[in-house]
């Protein structure tokens, strides 16, 4: 996750990562991607049942039961494993996480035991006494997905009136005082309504955006086709960097991120060498206490049945199974493929291996499997110049 209001708008600097340095119950939400706690953001998958289709789901949820889902007990073993282990952030996601009746139940039980529950939905069932429901439960975050203007996300979410529907859901939460933002997957075909919907943030003053690139997992496999081009994904980045800088001084207090593409953090670096060489400083130690690509060290995911795995694209790799084996004890073990993404700046290759940041950056590994076959093979989605790569890390 690249923060690129952070980067660019000098809200986040080193010192005050560093105070909070030891202190993991104290670091704020927003300086979590910075810390050096060594205990992954957990993304659980819920259940795989969900009320929508969308075209890039990297689960293949549809709206129907799934047999062999972890029960409310099962969930609450995993959940108290996690507390224990000092986990940052348990993030229930789906499918739809709103259609299991338990959902509330176990997010006040992660919350009172000390995590931070944050909660993944398309918005589209939360009614105003679901979101006093969120609410109540203690869940920090709420997530709801925006994929373009009304007639685009209404076809890439496969049902009429999910974009009205997930507007207002997001509405409900924030009169309630919730904290709420906007989860975008660009792509080819919704691009140019990315202006559109950084207006409806500003107009409803939705205090984060959260651009995602297309990652080639799930549904999301058959869509190479539809990502973005490597020019326009530069361009995507210069707008959102302007519109960044542009919303902080008119006062309007919104939080703009990317993520599923690190080269964004070196893209932000390059331009900030040129402008405020100062501020540049700051921003290569912030890369570097991010560290790229978390999968399998910062952040893992839980899929429906308890198999771990290293990120939630890379659902057809499994590490081990909670209804077997504790999370806790899954995490830390030996596994090969596990050893490497710890080490990911040894084993890339190609354009990766030759970048002056690979430790930065580290690409995304699943996108390099679905083009080449190669999981340490460079990522097709870099858009940066060898030139731009081949600098000096130092100022």
């Amino acid at each position: 996750m690249i923060g690129i209001t952070k980067l660019l708008c000098n809200t986040a600097t080193v010192s005050e990562v560093i105070k909070y340095s030891g202190q993991e119950g104290k670091i704020p939400p927003n300086l979590l991607q910075f810390s050096d706690i060594n205990r992954p953001l957990v993304v659980w998958n819920t259940t795989n049942r969900c009320n929508l289709k969308c075209r890039h789901c990297y689960i293949n949820a549809e709206d129907r039961s799934y047999d062999g889902e972890l029960t409310t007990d099962e969930a609450k073993i995993f959940i108290q494993d996690l507390a224990a282990m000092k986990a940052p952030v348990l993030l229930f996601s789906g499918g739809e996480p709103l259609v299991r009746k338990d959902i509330f139940e176990l997010g006040k039980m992660a919350a009172d035991l000390g995590l931070r529950p944050v909660l993944s939905s398309n918005g589209t069932l939360i009614d105003e006494d679901k979101a006093t429901k969120i609410k109540e439960a203690g869940f920090q975050y709420v997530g709801i997905s925006i994929d373009g203007a009304r007639k685009t996300h209404d076809a890439f979410r496969g049902i009429d009136g999910a974009f009205d529907a997930a507007l207002q859901g997001i509405r409900n939460c924030l009169n309630i005082g919730l904290k709420t933002g906007i989860r975008f997957t660009v792509n080819r075909f919704n691009q140019g309504d990315l202006p559109a919907i950084i207006d409806i943030v500003e107009q409803n003053r939705i205090p984060r955006f959260c651009m995602y690139h297309l990652v080639y997992s799930g549904r999301g496999q058959e869509l190479i086709d539809m990502d973005t081009s490597l020019a326009e994904k530069r361009a995507i980045i210069e707008f959102l960097s302007k519109k960044a800088v542009e919303l902080q001084e008119k006062g309007v207090e919104v939080e703009i991120l990317t993520t599923d593409n690190h080269a964004d953090g070196l893209f932000l670096l390059n331009h900030m060498r040129e402008k405020e060489p100062l501020r540049a400083e700051e921003i290569i130690k912030l890369l570097e206490m991010h560290g790229g690509c978390s999968a399998g060290t910062k952040f893992a995911n839980v899929d429906p049945r308890g198999n771990v795995h290293p990120c939630q694209f890379w659902q057809d790799y499994t590490v081990g199974n909670i209804r077997e084996m504790p999370f806790s004890q899954i995490w830390n073990s030996q596994d090969a493929l596990m050893v490497k993404l710890r080490e990911k700046y040894k084993h890339i290759k190609g354009k990766c291996a030759n970048c002056a940041y690979s430790s930065l950056c580290c690409g995304c590994r699943i996108r390099a499997r679905a083009v080449s076959g190669d999981i340490w093979a460079e990522d097709p989605a870099c858009y940066l110049s060898l030139e731009e790569i081949s600098q000096k890390t130092d100022i």
